[in-house]
């Protein structure tokens, strides 16, 4: 059984963001999936959290956090270099709320 904790360090990446592409890198080098699996697997898991979230159903992974549909209502705004009032349409965003397992590790590491 694998350990459910995969350790890398962020200094080692080439950017300061975890990509998709590196995500299927940790899944080939410590699970034992080949390179084009590993990329079909992330692929996936990404376009299961998406296509949920389009039909407006929540997501929740235990121990990460939940990524939440919300409408935000129509209302007033202002062009800020020209000061002009103009409308801003009512539309559904993505919030994210980390567990707080995800809280305590985070706090944990800045101490």
């Amino acid at each position: 059984m694998v350990s459910p904790e995969i350790e890398f360090a962020v200094d080692d990446l080439e950017t300061p963001a975890l990509t998709k592409a590196q995500l299927a890198d940790l899944l080939f080098e410590h699970i034992g999936l080949n390179k084009r699996e590993s990329k079909d697997m992330v692929d996936a898991f990404f376009d299961l959290v998406s296509e949920s979230l389009v039909r407006g159903d929540d997501v929740k992974i235990s121990g990460f956090g939940n990524f939440q549909i919300r409408t935000k209502a129509p209302r007033p705004g202002r062009n800020p270099r020209t000061g002009e009032a103009i409308p801003i349409r009512a539309r559904r965003v993505v919030t994210f709320h980390a567990s707080h397992k995800l809280k305590e590790q985070i706090q944990g590491e800045g101490s």
